[in-house]
């Protein structure tokens, strides 16, 4: 039988007998194993790209619990061009404003997205369950168009064996256990993956020695719909830091930092937890409102990651690849971009139009953003909990010269908060020629949005290659079987020509498939682009 690790909030692919259940091994292009974002996102790209893609997860739909709440502007674009994004936005608290608290004053209110001229927030808050809702729903929608996607619930893998150049995976179902093949073998199984212990793979890194308890709490109350941190909270046992963040259908997410050396069942007594709460809510409010836990945990920072991302044809994403601390929004919203990169690597690879070589490239770029944001992660823990008596007198400090001075404010680290990853410097990018561009859009970097037409220009970037032309004449090309389409831009809107052009008066972008710049130059040679395009897919 398959156990039941946790309960679910929406039953989204329900068990199903399957006929590859009662014969020999059937091989697949690509398995991804995990159902979260990650596995889903994974899917539905490939799929809509006309790739097969086969998902098994252990359970038949999203894990109740809020987990991953803050989904980040960049993660929205991406979903916006797999068509998932509009219902995110749609149930999900918009906010852009932080404001950050050192006992009982604030220090300074910081907006993540002050300028216009974009179609997604800087972040949503929106509890996981939904956001891998609305990934299951946007499968539907595109396998009913015929994209190649399957999801079996309830079908857990139990053991794998290795080949040169395929796998074997033994799964278990409630109707007994079954095999089957994989040319790739995507593991998407979480921060624990079972498959990265069956390979006797290490996971390496530090474990900060601290305890976070994470309550989640309905209740209607008048809070404004932004991030609030206070360091040395005023509340009473409210322990080094406190946060406060709206979601979706009344529920406050509140997280305590209450150390390292803690009984950990004492803490997760409810009436312990809601005098914790009790004393916040009437600190803020003047009052306790009327609520209601509904769900808790007590989680530890960990910053760790594989040493390599790939190992023949088995390839690692998400948290069972890296594992960052949740302060920072870093942990599904990398993951994400981590399904955008191999998407449409794996995709070329498989179609014979890359050599299997570029799958090293997911590796490379991935491994240097899982780094970034453990640098980034690391930092904030460190800030958040200083270790030492002298530590904390400086991180106090700063919080003090912060409240009075602005030059101080960037050193105040309550969470460096996810941004979009830039692969400047790794091998697929090709030459920067357009001169007064800003440096926004240089090459590694992700395209920014801006107004275009009646919509948005990464509504029309899709999931190809692309030669973004402002203000100059350009074709097609195709190089070594990849065609690069011309989007034609006569009439750059005030935004686009400032995040594009800047002082040049017009240019040209190569953008690869998951909207990362490639090359950009003052005019249109077909010569550069088929050169940078070979660049892009390994074959310079």
């Amino acid at each position: 039988m398959v156990a039941t690790r946790y309960k679910t909030a929406f039953q989204l692919y329900p068990y199903i007998k399957v006929d590859a259940q009662d014969h020999a091994a059937v091989r697949h292009p690509v398995v991804i194993v995990g159902g979260g974002p990650i596995g889903l996102a994974l899917a539905l790209d490939l799929g809509q790209k006309g790739t097969p893609a086969l998902v098994l997860d252990d359970h038949d739909g999203a894990g109740l619990g809020s987990k991953a709440i803050c989904f980040a502007k960049r993660t929205l674009d991406i979903a916006n061009r797999l068509g998932a994004s509009q219902a995110m936005v749609d149930k999900g608290v918009v906010w852009n404003v932080g404001k950050v608290f050192h006992h009982d004053h604030k220090i300074f209110d910081f907006n993540l997205q002050p300028e216009a001229g974009h179609r997604n927030p800087a972040f949503i808050n929106l509890q996981q369950p939904y956001f891998e809702k609305y990934l299951v729903y946007a499968i539907n929608t595109a396998q009913a168009a015929g994209a190649p996607i399957e999801i079996r619930g309830r079908n857990c893998v139990t053991a794998l064996e290795n080949h040169d150049d395929y796998s074997t995976l033994t799964v278990e179902t409630p109707d007994g256990p079954y095999q089957l093949e994989a040319d790739y073998l995507i593991a998407c199984d979480g921060a624990r993956s079972p498959l990265r212990d069956m390979m006797g793979l290490s996971f390496d890194g530090r474990i900060f020695e601290d305890n976070f308890l994470i309550a989640d709490v309905h209740m209607k109350a008048d809070f404004p719909t932004e991030r609030w941190f206070w360091f040395e909270p005023p509340f009473k046992d409210s322990g080094q830091s406190a946060l406060l963040h709206k979601q979706p259908d009344d529920i406050w997410r509140i997280d305590f930092q209450l150390g390292w050396d803690i009984d950990r069942d004492a803490e997760l007594n409810p009436a312990r937890i809601r005098a914790r709460v009790d004393a916040m809510l009437s600190s803020q409010a003047g009052y306790i409102p009327e609520y209601e836990l509904e769900w808790t945990s007590i989680y530890t920072f960990q910053c760790r990651r594989m040493q390599k991302f790939r190992h023949g044809n088995v390839i690692f994403a998400g948290d069972s690849a890296h594992q960052v601390s949740p302060f920072g929004a870093r942990g599904a919203n990398s993951g994400v971009q981590d399904a955008e990169n191999l998407a449409w690597k794996l995709d070329l690879v498989l179609k014979g139009l890359a050599d299997d070589s570029l799958l090293d490239t997911y590796s490379t770029e991935r491994e240097h953003g899982a780094d970034e944001n453990i640098l980034n992660s690391s930092r904030a823990t460190d800030f958040m909990t200083p270790k030492s008596d002298i530590s904390k007198i400086f991180r106090n400090a700063v919080l003090e010269l912060a409240n009075r001075h602005a030059f101080a404010r960037p050193l105040v680290n309550s969470g460096r908060l996810s941004v979009p990853c830039n692969y400047a410097g790794f091998n697929l990018f090709g030459e920067d020629a357009l001169e007064g561009a800003p440096a926004g859009t240089a090459p590694g970097m992700p395209c920014p949005d801006a107004p275009h037409g009646d919509g948005f220009i990464l509504d029309h970037l899709g999931g190809g290659f692309t030669l973004m032309a402002i203000g100059c004449d350009a074709s097609d090309v195709t190089s070594h079987g990849i065609d690069a389409k011309v989007m034609q831009v006569e009439s750059p809107s005030p935004d686009l020509k400032a995040r594009y052009l800047g002082e040049a008066p017009a240019g040209l972008y190569l953008i690869r498939p998951d909207q990362h710049i490639v090359a950009r130059w003052s005019r249109f040679d077909k010569t550069a682009v088929a050169r940078a395009t070979q660049t892009a897919i390994g074959k310079a």
